[in-house]
């Protein structure tokens, strides 16, 4: 038999009106009450996961430095929505900033409601800002970054093997003072990005030097204008740089340029994401292509398996990158 409002009602002491309340998070209630209520809507079957019809994607921001300034979540989240149709569920877009008041009860809602599965984009998110997740009683997963106590299934770049290869290229086109542009907003793709930099030095055998690294804004005009600082002050520069994403480095590419130094002939640099954009700047951009529209629909897919089969096992699937040559490296082997 089906169970009812009236029924959890009689089971809890509470109202049929409080159940209703609680159960679609209308204020009045208090925290407590919600939260025995849930908990036996769960235990009687009328909270259950085959009723779930939305998959939530929910954009998280710590400072919207990372979210807010690149076109490359457009593109996932188009990828996101169109696999949540052919699969059968509503899309529905929730915006959670922690800069918020209320951010920590914006969060227990989203995770309370009935008939929703998430899906997390935490590219801005550091290890503790998934504490708050980790009570969710609905399937949920977290996109564009990991949780070393692996207790979330995720969907990320594989961004340490992706930067590796991209600073190898520039040993070995024969750089042998290879720089890094670095985000001062270390999220952990950036991290990880570092890390493949550096295994690339030791795999080549060339010299790390903090010297080398240059912390700037993660956004054009922010790196544009720190990199104008650094170039104020420094004589000697490295002969190519990685950078963090594409925006940093078309913004380094403009205070290079503007400074007399030429791209590739006397600086050679390059990105990571591919922005559409990169293939028309001046010169065309050489990046890392991360196939982001794919990584919206593997999401989904991930988190309909977690729905329909039951799955849960902890998976971390990393997507594969792919080295976009253009013309922002010189080869020092001729």
């Amino acid at each position: 038999m089906k169970v009812s409002i009236r029924d959890i009602s009689r089971i809890t002491g509470f109202s049929p009106a409080t159940v209703s309340n609680a159960l679609n998070h209308k204020k009045g209630v208090n925290k407590d009450t919600s939260d025995e209520i849930f908990r036996v809507a769960r235990e009687t079957g009328y909270i259950n996961e085959n009723s779930i019809t939305k998959i939530k994607l929910v954009m998280f921001r710590k400072n919207g430095l990372i979210v807010e300034d690149t076109p490359f979540f457009p593109a996932l989240i188009t990828g996101f929505e169109q696999e949540c149709r052919k699969c059968g569920y509503e899309m529905v877009i929730c915006n959670v900033d922690q800069r918020d008041e209320d951010y920590e009860e914006q969060v227990q809602g989203l995770l309370k409601e009935v008939g929703s599965a998430i899906v997390v984009l935490a590219t801005e998110m550091a290890e503790g800002d998934l504490n708050s997740f980790r009570k969710a009683a609905c399937p949920l997963l977290i996109m564009d970054c990991w949780t070393e106590s692996m207790k979330f299934n995720s969907v990320l770049i594989n961004n340490e093997d992706s930067a590796r290869m991209a600073t190898e290229y520039l040993a070995d086109k024969g750089h042998r003072k290879i720089g890094y542009i670095r985000s001062s907003f270390r999220i952990k793709n950036f991290r990880a990005r570092f890390s493949g930099y550096q295994a690339a030095l030791r795999s080549r055998r060339l010299d790390y030097d903090e010297k080398n690294v240059f912390t700037v804004i993660p956004n054009m005009n922010g790196a544009y204008h720190d990199m104008l600082r650094y170039l104020e002050s420094r004589s000697q520069l490295p002969t190519a740089f990685f950078a963090d994403n594409d925006l940093m480095a078309l913004g380094a590419m403009k205070a290079f340029q503007e400074k007399g130094y030429r791209i590739p002939e006397d600086i050679s640099i390059v990105g990571f994401d591919d922005l559409p954009f990169s293939e028309i700047s001046s010169p065309a951009l050489t990046t890392v292509c991360v196939p982001n529209m794919e990584m919206g629909q593997l999401a989904v897919r991930r988190i309909v398996d977690m729905i329909e089969k039951k799955d849960n096992i902890m998976v971390k699937t990393q997507v594969c990158t792919k080295f976009i040559i253009r013309d922002t490296v010189k080869n020092m082997n001729r």
